[in-house]
């Protein structure tokens, strides 16, 4: 029996939706101690969030972390930059593929791994309206045929 360590704080729900994700990776996180306080109690939103690479660096770009209440006056700005911790192999593997038309790096879950603060980035391509309906679709057919199954009584 395999025990998971891990709690997901936050997912990025619509970028499965908006996007076919090829690959993904498990980057570190650099907060502020008032910005690890808002992580734990789930304070954070990864809707319009991507990941930039600059200068050699990554930075995860307009992804919110709510304020802390307790913290007063060493709260940070909710959408400013974060530094993302990835091996420089990784990193520039990473910068040359989101250098290739249409892919873009975007978190998919932020989650805590022991004592660490951990973000799953997706390297993704951009689906297309028809692509989006015709996920729909077969979403609605699966669901109808397990509907269909489980009306239908067993013939055992």
């Amino acid at each position: 029996m395999v025990v998971s360590n891990e709690r997901v704080v936050a997912t990025n729900r619509r970028a499965y939706h908006d996007y076919f994700i090829e690959e993904t990776y498990e980057a570190g996180l650099v907060l502020s101690g008032s910005e690890v306080k808002s992580v734990r109690a789930a304070k954070v939103s990864l809707q319009d969030g991507y990941v930039r690479i600059e200068n050699g660096e990554a930075w995860l770009v307009n992804v919110h972390i709510g304020t802390y209440a307790s913290a007063s006056h060493e709260n940070q700005e909710p959408k400013r930059q974060r530094k993302l911790l990835l091996n420089r192999q990784e990193l520039n593997y990473l910068a040359r593929r989101i250098q290739e038309r249409g892919l873009t790096l975007i978190p998919l879950r932020v989650y805590l791994k022991g004592n660490l603060i951990k973000i799953e980035l997706g390297v993704g391509r951009g689906k297309k309206q028809y692509d989006k309906r015709e996920a729909i679709a077969e979403r609605e057919a699966r669901r109808q045929m397990q509907r269909a199954l489980r009306r239908e009584p067993s013939s055992r």
